[in-house]
């Protein structure tokens, strides 16, 4: 199926989408994106996408991150793997992501919004509940913090 096919199908599709998402950690804050497209337009999360045919999960993370934040990173270790699952109005699955999350730190770069992000910013741990309502996120960022290395 050509590309251009691929993408149509994220909406309505046949079987779940795999996906990356990178839990980015400086200090006691964590890096979220805003989403600048469907699904969530203008949500904030964490930064990631869909892995390519032929890519590992760690390579589609890493090349996500680039597209999307423009910085390298250094991945920690797994997190954890989570659904997306959004119905319509007439309960039909629209969309249906499985994705899995890692534990990073930037290893070079600064974070700006690229591809599918609309912005980008560092929130602290003890404000991340202003930013999501979505109980997955914050479970994988307490995961992540008790997964990075100490200092």
């Amino acid at each position: 199926m050509p590309v251009s096919e691929h993408r149509m199908r994220r909406a309505y599709p046949e079987r779940p989408l795999v996906g990356v998402a990178a839990v980015i950690l400086k200090e006691d804050r964590v890096l979220l994106a805003q989403r600048g497209k469907m699904p969530g337009k203008g949500e904030w999360s964490l930064p990631g996408g869909l892995i390519e045919i032929g890519e590992t999960v760690e390579e589609a993370l890493h090349r996500e991150i680039r597209e999307e934040l423009s910085i390298e990173i250094e991945i920690l270790g797994l997190v954890g793997v989570y659904d997306r699952i959004v119905k319509d109005v007439n309960n039909n699955i629209q969309y249906h992501y499985t994705i899995v999350d890692y534990c990073a730190q930037i290893v070079s770069g600064t974070p700006h919004a690229g591809s599918d992000a609309a912005a980008v910013k560092w929130v602290s741990r003890q404000t991340l509940k202003e930013f999501t309502a979505d109980d997955k996120l914050r479970d994988a960022v307490s995961k992540a913090f008790s997964l990075r290395p100490s200092a």
